[in-house]
């Protein structure tokens, strides 16, 4: 479906070469202040023809405000939020009409739908994803206003090109116990999850922090470009000051509805959360995360292998993970491939198009955490408002409970 969320819900509207693309965003809280420039800076970060590493289409991306928002304030209304398609070329698409691309949507919209858009993927191109970036930067203002929460994504790798995140070595043949020595995440990496932000990951066109591993990064998209092919990589995304609590198990646990919301970004393959796959190899003795007492009295992690959260549910330390991206499926590289009637040809795709979607991915990643956030966030304030009209439990052990908190009202206050 085209609707995300359960009380802060996201509707995307659309096709990649219609007369604009936007969205509804329901479940806004009444009182925020918001204009037209705070959606805009993320969707100017999204926006095609950034360097010459993306699309050389020419979009501004302008949002236009129609509703839910008077005199700068939100009403608690559906704000609905418009943006058009200005430099549209749907002559450039005029060989999908004999060729369904390679890896692309086209064959599998026919299937399912019986027609499909005639230029640019339609609803499978990532011009959807403004939508998803507008809400998102709703969301984030929200989140960052109240709960000071701080969402920063940043590009991981390009092809083989990795930031360095991992101390490995290769295990020796006659040691068994090879694997307990090494570390799961280098201590720089930890410290870039800890204190990256945007204005660093932005000095970078490829939008990797690191200024060596950037370099390797655009040299290896430009190689892709040159060729009329493309390349992949993954997004890893850090979430600071998160309350706990957040997320509905068993179904709607925190990390199932944040791999939801990832996977539904175009050209995802791979999510993984915390140490991810890497966890995988370490033993529990060494990848189980250690309760200690805060400076404030309350329980903390030594360790963060899981990536803030545990049994579905937010524990108040950073969330981190990862998102994997293909390499884009439209080349301009000619193909071998069959047409609809299932005759052989070739097929050299036209049109403009990013040979490596990652660097344009960082805003999308960052816009549908926080949507997932603000959503369950709704959904965790709402349980303990109506929770706190009960009288005190008495009946249980003290530490099965924790001691009753006055309702905390959607604007953040006691």
């Amino acid at each position: 479906m085209s609707t995300f969320g359960t009380l802060f819900r996201v509707t995307t509207y659309g096709e990649s070469h219609c007369a604009s693309v936007g969205a509804i965003v329901d479940g806004v809280p009444p009182g925020l202040e918001l204009s037209a420039q705070d959606i805009q800076v993320q969707l100017s970060r999204r926006r095609p023809g950034q360097s010459n590493l993306t699309t050389p289409r020419d979009e501004k991306d302008l949002v236009h405000i129609q509703s839910g928002i008077e005199r700068g304030v939100t009403l608690g209304t559906p704000i609905a939020l418009l943006v058009k398609n200005e430099d549209q070329r749907p002559k450039d698409y005029s060989e999908t009409d004999l060729y369904p691309r390679p890896s692309h949507a086209d064959y599998t919209y026919l299937l399912k739908y019986g027609v499909k858009a005639s230029s640019g993927g339609g609803r499978s191109s990532a011009r959807e994803t403004i939508g998803r970036v507008a809400a998102g930067a709703i969301a984030e203002k929200y989140l960052k206003q109240v709960h000071g929460i701080e969402v920063v994504a940043f590009v991981s790798s390009v092809g083989k090109i990795n930031l360095p995140s991992y101390n490995q070595r290769p295990l020796g043949d006659d040691d068994e116990n090879d694997d307990d020595k090494s570390e799961i995440l280098s201590p720089e990496f930890i410290k870039l999850l800890k204190t990256v932000t945007r204005e660093e990951v932005d000095k970078y066109t490829t939008r990797c922090p690191h200024s060596e591993t950037s370099d390797k990064m655009t040299k290896r998209i430009i190689r892709a470009k040159e060729a009329q092919d493309s390349i992949g990589g993954t997004v890893t995304c850090v979430i600071r000051n998160v309350p706990v609590g957040l997320g509905e198990p068993c179904f709607d646990k925190f990390e199932a509805t944040l791999a939801h919301a990832m996977l539904s970004i175009p050209a995802t393959k791979a999510f993984e959360v915390g140490s991810g796959f890497r966890g995988t190899e370490i033993p529990g003795s060494r990848h189980n995360d250690m309760f200690i007492s805060k400076p404030d009295g309350s329980l903390g992690t030594a360790t963060n292998w899981s990536g803030g959260i545990q049994g579905g549910i937010t524990n108040g330390e950073d969330i981190y993970f990862r998102v994997g991206f293909k390499s884009p499926a439209t080349i301009s590289q000619a193909q071998a491939t069959a047409q609809y009637d299932g005759s052989a040809g070739s097929l050299a795709a036209k049109g403009r198009h990013d040979p490596c979607v990652v660097p344009r991915a960082v805003p999308i990643v960052e816009a549908m955490a926080s949507i997932v956030l603000m959503d369950q966030l709704l959904i965790q304030n709402s349980r303990s408002a109506t929770a706190s009209l009960l009288p005190p439990i008495t009946t249980l052990p003290p530490t099965m409970i924790l001691p009753p908190k006055p309702a905390t009202l959607l604007n953040g206050h006691q």
